[in-house]
């Protein structure tokens, strides 16, 4: 045996195993428990904390804040996580493509989604994404609340919102129209209000912690603080409560498109609408080395909405401030 050569031996199971150490951690994460994570790979509860014990005192510091319940990712476990799920994916696409198969895209794919955007605009339309990505298993959660997507293990999240300052890759899927709306029987009953000052004098409808809407119009931004007789924590509920006549939101049009279409609400104050810096996104840890799953269902996201989205053909709307494309990657 050539001088050197049994180091250079142990040198590699070394590395090796560091990087199974690495996949244990990530799959921890993903997974959201170590016996989660155990299962998934044929490993037992003892084997998993030993191992992500092994990384931490290699690493030198602590990755994971482990409860009876449950982990959570330190600041230095969540900038680690999002390093190693790019490693991971960059060997799996290398695999993929020795293999002749990169084009390919499979696995579990996890999403997060707005509740009442993901059943209008996502739910509807997955059966032709999965009918064309056969090898891919979605796992859609809907929650209004902004995910951890790197703690919690979510490959892809659907935002709706200014992404200004995020630490996350953005891609803009469409703009988010917003109009302030009412039914013609609440405007019958208190009158239409012509000023943006008359919104002190109406019962607006907001989801709760909103005290205030920021309004775009003739003057530029503003913002307007409103009150009303309804507290609550669900979009759904001010949607419902404006149907039924009790007072004036402020609400998208991917939300009441087809109720202003149909006449059942009224635009009020047409010239003033919700910020344009506002828009819905498709937001990822990484840039770089992007697994094919997600990548598709982004592409598959930007083909269904676009420029134009579906549910804003046929309305009236004031031109937008002009952001940029809304395909482009941020």
């Amino acid at each position: 045996m050539p001088e050197g050569s049994g180091n250079g031996i142990s040198a590699q199971k070394e590395q090796m195993s560091d990087f199974t150490d690495m996949e244990i951690f990530a799959r921890v994460v993903s997974a959201g428990s170590m016996s989660a994570a155990g299962r998934e790979m044929g490993l037992s509860p003892a084997v998993i904390s030993k191992r992500l014990k092994r990384l931490e005192e290699r690493l030198g510091t602590r990755l994971l804040q482990r409860t009876t319940r449950q982990i959570a990712l330190t600041e230095a476990g969540a900038g680690y996580y999002e390093r190693v799920v790019a490693i991971l994916s960059s060997v799996e696409e290398a695999e993929a493509f020795v293999a002749g198969r990169s084009a390919v895209a499979r696995g579990l794919l996890k999403v997060s989604a707005p509740t009442a955007f993901g059943r209008r605009h996502v739910a509807p339309h997955l059966g032709r994404f999965l009918s064309q990505n056969s090898d891919i298993t979605l796992n859609l959660n809907l929650s209004d609340a902004f995910v951890d997507i790197v703690g919690e293990g979510y490959d892809v999240a659907v935002r709706i919102a200014a992404l200004d300052d995020t630490s996350l890759v953005a891609r803009r899927l469409a703009p988010n129209h917003r109009v302030l709306v009412a039914t013609p029987a609440y405007l019958a009953r208190h009158g239409t209000p012509t000023t943006i000052m008359d919104l002190s004098q109406h019962n607006c409808l907001t989801a709760s912690p909103q005290d205030s809407w920021r309004l775009d119009g003739p003057d530029g931004p503003t913002s307007v603080k409103v009150q009303g007789n309804i507290q609550t924590n669900s979009s759904d509920v001010v949607r419902e409560a404006v149907l039924a006549g009790i007072g004036i939101g402020l609400r998208s049009t991917w939300d009441v498109g087809t109720d202003i279409d149909s006449g059942r609400l009224s635009v009020v104050l047409p010239q003033w609408t919700g910020s344009g810096r506002v828009g819905i996104y498709a937001v990822y840890p990484s840039r770089r080395f992007l697994p094919q799953k997600v990548r598709v269902f982004i592409d598959f996201l930007v083909s269904l909405y676009g420029t134009e989205p579906y549910w804003d053909r046929g309305l009236s709307l004031p031109d937008a401030p002009d952001l940029g494309s809304p395909l482009a990657a941020e």
